[in-house]
This record gives C-alpha cells, sequence and structure tokens, in this order.
C-alpha cells in the first residue's frame, strides 16, 4: 500500500444555492445527499468519516445510524453551524460548553464514543487545543496548510498561520492547532496545495483539481503524508433557487464582495450528480493508484 486517503465528510444544512442554514436544505442532505455518499464508498468498499452538526443529527438521528452501517466514523461539527457562532469568535468557556454539548448529542445516538472534530468553516482561534482536550477530543481536521484562498473564506486573518502548518498528522500546541507541540490532541490536516482539495474546488475547476491530485501523489506516494478530501453532502444535492438575497456574513465590504458574493457564484458549479461523477473520479484514482482509506480515527502519528 502506497500511502492513505481520508475521505472527509461535513453534515449540515447549507444550502449552496440559496445561502443560509435551512431546514429543506437539511431534509435533502439526509434523503439523497447522504445516502449517495454511502453508496459511492461502499461501490469502493471505502471507509470514511463524516462530521455532524450536532443539532441536524439530533433531528435526524437516522444518518447517524444509517452512517454507522458502513463501518464509517461518526464525528462532530459542532453544535451549529450558525456564522456567529463560529469557533474563533468564542470563548474558551462558550466553546467547552459547544463541544461538550454537541458530543454528548452524537454519542447519545451513536452509543459510542465520539473522538474526533472538525471546526464549522474550519475556523478556530488559540482556545480551541485546550477546549478540545477539556471536552474528550483526541483528533481535530480543522487546519489545511499551504492553503492560500482563505481571503474567500471567513476568518482569513486566522487561517494565515496555516501557510507554515506541518503537511502531515501531529501533535499540536496548546494555543495553536496549526503548530507542533506536546499536547496528546492529533491534528489531521486537509490537503492542499495552494487551493484545497475538497469539493468545492473539485466543482469550480476540476482541471485544477486534477493538478492538484497529481501533485499530492508525487508528494504522498512514498512519504508519510496523507491526503485528507474535505466534500459536503449538499453538494451532490441540487435545490431550487429561491432568488434570495445572498447573505451578508462578514463585516467589511470587501471581505463581503470576497467571501460572500464572489465566493456564493463561484460555488454554483457542478452540483449534484455532476459532483457526485467528479467525486468518483478522485476516489477511482487512489484506488487505482493502491492506497488504503482510513477514518480519522485510525491516524496515529509517528507510524
Amino acid at each position: 500500500m502506497k500511502g492513505i486517503v481520508h475521505l472527509t465528510n461535513d453534515v449540515e444544512t447549507t444550502s449552496i444555492v440559496n445561502g443560509g442554514l435551512r431546514d429543506d436544505t437539511g431534509v435533502k442532505v439526509w434523503k439523497e445527499g447522504l445516502p449517495r455518499l454511502l453508496e459511492l464508498y461502499a461501490k469502493y468498499d471505502v471507509k470514511a468519516t463524516f462530521f455532524f452538526i450536532a443539532d441536524f443529527a439530533a433531528q435526524h438521528p437516522e444518518m447517524i445510524k444509517r452512517v454507522q452501517g458502513g463501518g464509517h466514523e461518526v464525528a462532530v461539527h459542532g453544535l451549529s453551524h450558525e456564522h456567529t457562532k463560529a469557533f474563533d469568535v468564542l470563548s474558551a468557556e462558550e466553546q467547552v460548553y459547544h463541544l461538550s454539548a454537541a458530543k454528548r448529542i452524537i454519542e447519545d445516538i451513536a452509543g459510542e464514543e465520539v473522538v474526533s472534530f472538525r471546526a464549522p468553516a474550519l475556523r478556530v482561534n488559540g482556545n480551541t487545543p485546550r477546549a478540545l482536550k477539556e471536552t474528550g477530543y483526541l483528533f481535530d481536521s480543522s487546519v489545511a496548510p499551504q492553503r492560500m484562498d482563505m481571503f474567500m473564506s471567513l476568518g482569513s486573518k486566522g487561517k494565515l498561520q496555516w501557510l507554515k502548518a506541518p503537511r502531515v498528522p501531529y501533535h499540536v500546541k496548546q494555543d495553536n492547532l496549526a503548530r507542533r507541540g506536546d499536547m496528546e490532541l492529533i491534528e489531521v490536516p486537509v490537503s492542499s496545495f495552494i487551493v484545497p482539495y475538497i469539493g468545492t474546488f473539485m466543482r469550480i475547476s476540476p482541471r485544477l483539481t486534477c493538478w492538484i491530485r497529481h501533485f499530492l501523489y508525487w508528494e504522498t506516494r512514498n512519504t508519510n503524508k496523507r491526503i485528507n478530501f474535505l466534500i459536503h453532502p449538499n453538494e451532490v444535492i441540487t435545490e431550487e433557487d429561491m432568488h434570495g438575497k445572498i447573505e451578508r456574513r462578514a463585516d467589511s465590504y470587501i471581505s463581503y464582495l470576497f467571501s460572500d458574493v464572489l465566493r456564493h457564484k463561484l460555488k454554483l458549479r457542478n452540483l449534484g450528480i455532476p459532483a457526485l461523477d467528479l467525486y468518483e473520479k478522485e476516489i477511482a484514482f487512489w484506488k487505482n493508484c493502491g492506497y488504503g482509506f482510513e477514518r480519522i480515527k485510525d491516524v496515529r502519528v509517528g507510524e
């Protein structure tokens, strides 16, 4: 086996077409998007990790049972995906509350311990490592090293630290998920090279994603670096355009233009079945190259 691939899925109710969190989107996610991904993983006999928003999982606990039935890892994506409750704006005490409440909800449904976390929108701050430790998490996957598109996402200033983050799983610092340290907590970074290796960019530019994929193959085939591909079930569904206004989440006008307006327009490309077809090509590539597929909780640093 030449290398390891992590297929990581962020399960939430965000509407890519209409913006914001929508209950109708959530229904399509658990009835259409999630089953499509699970069928794809079963076709290639691979195991993945699913990060669930806890308040969404509480509404549709069947999702977690279906994921467990396929042998996949159930993980936490936070208590809520509201941008006003992102982890980079929460205090240490607030983060502990959100992490512990989300963990309790997911574990009650799953009937097993949950040890992995990914922050909504990959937004974290210096309080997050200690909050994760205090609430019993062992793994995080909220850092994307050498990703240079952060100006198009919220929390871009804090994400500048990603430029010097390690590209292999590592133990983190007490106050920085993007730096090596002596904490038990292990960071499993999302793969990237200039732009991230994720579903959004796969849909926006399949050719660029193909180039990134081949670079990552060259980089990982004889090293301990791993592939960590991030996708959302809401990318493989289609929704009706309600012609609503684009949700303004950013404070400044410039940030609004990039992270809300421009990003929204780009993210509309190749949604639904086209996204699923593109994603299958990525999985088939790594499978044909002899790479293995692991869940986040299976990572062991130094092996």
